[in-house]
């Protein structure tokens, strides 16, 4: 009977002299791109708020910019009266029209005898004006049930 030998062969024990040391360590991410920094990144930002400015002068400069109301016509006021549908008062000139607008287009409903009077303008309250808060804030922890 044969037996066989299951031992794994001798490996050669490495000597120092055997040993070579690298040149030089490898980094990571050494040969990655750089940021702008912080100048190239300030030139960068004021080349886009001169871009957005001067795209704005062009555009007033173009006719029909879009963004100016035509010279006599402007709306008074509207209400919505649907999803789609509106009324809404258009002074042309000196004059006033009641104006219906839905998806089938624009209808002159009326045309007003005496403009509509102006509505004062929107102020925002002032410090004397508001609530005091501390006593609001009692009245709503306040449980009177």
């Amino acid at each position: 009977m044969v037996v066989a030998s299951t031992t794994a062969p001798a490996t050669p024990i490495a000597t120092t002299a055997s040993i070579v040391p690298a040149p030089n360590p490898i980094v990571i991410g050494a040969h990655a791109p750089q940021g702008p920094g912080l100048g190239g990144g300030l030139l960068a930002l004021l080349l886009v708020l001169g871009l957005i400015v001067g795209l704005a002068w062009l555009l007033k400069r173009l006719p029909g910019g879009g963004f100016r109301q035509a010279d006599g016509l402007r709306i008074v006021a509207s209400i919505p009266l649907g999803t789609k549908e509106r009324a809404a008062v258009v002074q042309v000139g000196g004059q006033q029209l009641l104006l219906g607008i839905g998806a089938g287009g624009v209808r002159t409903l009326h045309v007003l005898p005496q403009p509509l009077p102006e509505a004062p303008p929107a102020q925002l309250p002032t410090m004397k004006n508001l609530p005091d808060f501390k006593q609001m804030l009692a009245q709503r922890l306040r449980k009177d049930t």
